[in-house]
């Protein structure tokens, strides 16, 4: 996310991905050298994640519910994008190799080719197809407001009602980047570095609302059961947004056709509903923290 993303509360090894580069990243994987090259010849899909970004991805400390282990990690990645990448895997007789990176280096990641691919709730925004190409999309989050049950703006019912609030939203994300400024006198806060200090500074009191996206929003109730979803969307008071703000998609280096079309050839005939259902999943065994 989304992140565009992005949600939730998960931190063991918090933002070693924030896409950055905390994570392993090169090693024995790097494929810098491949620029005229999918990247996948050698029977491996290396993708990059923030394992800290539940229900979309997160690292814990076991094998259970068919994680995948994390490159030079001792903790093990799951979630809805560890999911369709195992049968983007599965699909085209790959093996899965994880690496955990921190929000701001997935994309030079993969632009670099030190792994393959981003698989991490990213929207597939006109400026971030400027750097990278995008498969997919793998889901389709619609943008909703998280606020606290006891809020005076619990009640809002559109973003109208939200006007004057402190707020923020998780940086680098059309959540604060867009959303956010369309917010009538909006006292925007600085972004925070994952989805979960966004979740902790509303748990806190250091906002009114944070702004993220559905499946975010939907995992964080697990952990913060007294945090209430406003969602706008059928109202004429929301979010002026496009479809590339809630299209998530899988990035790819600029000019990878191949392995691009290996990607959507794994997603085709997939539904909005197919990805609801797994997105379900990954909410309902995702780890519950607070920190």
């Amino acid at each position: 996310m989304m992140k565009k993303r992005i949600t939730a509360i998960l931190t063991a090894g918090i933002m070693a991905l924030g896409m950055v580069a905390c994570g392993s990243g090169s090693g024995n994987n790097s494929k810098s050298n491949k620029s005229s090259k999918s990247g996948v010849e050698d029977g491996v899909l290396s993708v990059a994640m923030e394992c800290s970004y539940a229900p979309y991805n997160w690292a814990q400390p076991n094998d259970s519910n068919n994680s995948v282990p994390i490159k030079d990690s001792d903790q093990f990645a799951n979630g809805y994008d560890i999911m369709m990448a195992q049968k983007i895997c599965k699909a085209n007789g790959w093996k899965l190799e994880v690496h955990q990176l921190d929000w701001d280096s997935l994309i030079p990641a993969v632009q670099s080719g030190t792994i393959d691919a981003v698989i991490a709730g990213q929207s597939m925004t006109k400026e971030r197809e400027k750097q990278v190409d995008f498969a997919g999309p793998y889901l389709y989050a619609n943008i909703v407001v998280l606020t606290t049950e006891k809020s005076k703006y619990a009640s809002a019912t559109g973003i109208s009602g939200l006007a004057g609030g402190k707020c923020t939203s998780q940086l680098g994300t059309v959540w604060y980047n867009s959303c956010l400024p369309q917010i009538k006198d909006a006292k925007i806060q600085e972004a925070s570095e994952s989805a979960p200090a966004m979740l902790m500074a509303l748990e806190t009191g250091a906002v009114d609302y944070v702004v993220t996206d559905m499946p975010t929003a939907q995992g964080a109730l697990q952990a913060y059961p007294n945090m209430k979803i406003l969602d706008f969307t059928k109202t004429g008071d929301n979010f002026k947004i496009s479809d590339e703000d809630i299209n998530i998609g899988i990035s790819v280096r600029k000019g990878n056709t191949t392995l691009k079309n290996a990607i959507n050839k794994a997603l085709k005939g997939m539904t909005a509903d197919d990805f609801n259902k797994i997105m379900a999943e990954a909410t309902k065994i995702q780890p519950i923290s607070k920190k």
